[in-house]
C-alpha cells in the first residue's frame, strides 16, 4: 500500500473524531458489494439455508468502515432500469449480464431460477437491515449506482474527501487528489499513485486507457491488440503526466502518421471510441434534472440512527445471528461513530 494511504489510515485511527460529518464521505456501490457476496460467500443459517449475499455484504462493508472512519456512509443501488440511457445509445451495453447462467457452485440451488430467487429474497431482506443502520442508502429510477456514486463525490460533496468502494475498474478515472477507491477484494486503496504504478499512467488518463482498451464486463469493445504495452510503444501520449483527450489523440496519430495497425485501427474506429467514451465516462454523467433532487435530498437528510434491537431482532429471525461472531460488539466498533454524528445532529435539530 502507498505510504500515503498508511499515513492517512494511521491517521483515521485517532479517537477523535471529525468535527464535520461530511469530512470523509464513503460511498458504496451497494449491487456490487451484494453481487460478489452472494457469489463467493458459501454461508448458510442454523437451518442450512444459504445466507452469503446479507452476510458477506455486511461484513466487506463493516471491514470498510472500521478502518476507513468514515464520517457518513452513502450505498447506492441502481435504480430500477437504470441501464436504460446507455443502452439506448448501445443495445448491446451489459448484454452479456443478461445470459441466465448459474452464478454459485452452492447445492441448495437446484437452477438457476432458484438461485435468482435466492438473490432477489436476500437483496430485499438486505434493504431491511440497512434500515436498521446509520448509513443512507438511495436507489433511484433510471440510475446506474455508478451515476450516482459519480454525482454525488463530484457534485454534492467537491470538497469532501470521498472514498468509493466498489471493484469497478470505471470508478478509477475519478482518483485525484480527493478521491481514492477501495478495492474491497484487494483490501487496498486506488490513488494517483496507485494508477502510475499499476497501469503506468496518469489517473487523469484512465478514462482514456478505458475508452481504448473497452470494458468486456459491461460488453464495450475496445481497439483489438491495445495493450499497454503496445499503447506505451505507439501510444506514448496517453502516458504523460498530463490530461489528454479523445481528439488530442486522434490530432497525436495524424501528426506522427506512422501507418500503424494501431494508427489505423484508432483513427478508423472513430466513431466506436467516441460512444465509448459517452458510455464510460463519469464526470459529467447524464441525469435528469429530478433524479439530481431525488440525491441531493437524500445526502442533505441527516444520518439515521443506529436501531441497535431491530438489528439484532432481525439477526434471531433469519437464524445468522451465529454468523457474525459477537454480533453487539461487531454493531458497536463498526456504527459507533457513525451513530454519534446521528446522535449529534438530532440534538442541533
Amino acid at each position: 500500500m502507498d505510504k500515503k494511504y498508511i499515513d492517512m489510515l494511521a491517521s483515521l485511527k485517532k479517537d477523535e473524531l471529525p468535527k464535520n460529518s461530511n469530512d470523509r464521505i464513503l460511498i458504496i456501490d451497494g449491487l456490487n458489494t451484494f453481487i460478489r457476496s452472494f457469489v463467493v460467500v458459501p454461508t448458510v443459517n442454523e437451518n442450512g439455508t444459504h445466507v452469503g449475499g446479507i452476510t458477506g455484504f455486511l461484513m466487506s462493508i463493516g471491514y470498510a468502515i472500521r478502518n476507513i472512519k468514515p464520517t457518513r456512509v452513502i450505498i447506492c443501488f441502481d435504480g430500477k432500469g437504470g441501464s436504460q440511457r446507455r443502452r439506448k445509445l448501445f443495445p448491446d451495453y451489459k448484454a452479456t449480464r443478461r445470459v441466465k447462467h448459474r452464478m454459485t457452485r452452492i447445492n441448495e440451488f437446484n437452477s438457476v431460477d432458484d438461485e435468482r430467487v435466492a438473490m432477489a429474497q436476500q437483496l430485499q431482506r438486505l434493504s431491511q437491515y440497512l434500515e436498521q443502520l446509520p448509513i443512507s442508502v438511495m436507489s433511484i429510477e433510471n440510475i446506474e449506482a455508478d451515476d450516482a456514486m459519480a454525482y454525488i463525490s463530484q457534485q454534492i460533496y467537491p470538497k469532501s474527501q470521498c472514498i468509493l468502494m466498489s471493484t469497478d475498474k470505471d470508478f478509477l478515472q475519478l482518483i485525484d487528489e480527493r478521491v481514492q477507491v477501495w478495492s474491497p477484494t484487494k483490501k487496498k486503496f486506488y490513488g494517483k499513485e496507485t494508477i502510475k504504478e499499476e497501469f503506468d499512467l496518469d489517473s487523469s488518463n484512465f478514462l482514456m486507457y478505458r475508452v481504448i482498451t473497452g470494458d468486456s464486463s459491461d460488453n464495450i469493445p475496445g481497439i483489438r491488440g491495445a495493450g499497454t504495452k503496445t499503447l506505451m510503444k505507439r501510444l506514448p501520449i496517453l502516458f504523460e503526466d498530463k490530461k489528454v483527450s479523445l481528439e488530442d489523440i486522434f490530432n497525436h496519430i495524424n501528426t506522427v502518421n506512422d501507418g500503424t495497425k494501431l494508427a489505423t485501427d484508432i483513427l478508423s474506429n472513430k466513431d466506436m471510441l467516441e460512444l465509448n467514451h459517452k458510455l464510460m465516462q463519469l464526470f459529467d454523467v447524464d441525469i435528469s434534472g429530478r433524479a439530481k433532487e431525488s440525491i441531493n435530498s437524500i445526502c442533505k437528510q441527516k444520518i439515521p440512527k443506529l436501531i441497535k434491537p431491530n438489528f439484532m431482532k432481525m439477526l434471531l429471525e433469519d437464524s445468522i445471528n451465529m454468523n457474525i461472531k459477537n454480533p453487539e460488539l461487531w454493531l458497536k466498533d463498526t456504527f459507533n461513530s457513525l451513530n454519534a454524528f446521528a446522535l449529534n445532529s438530532e440534538e442541533n435539530k
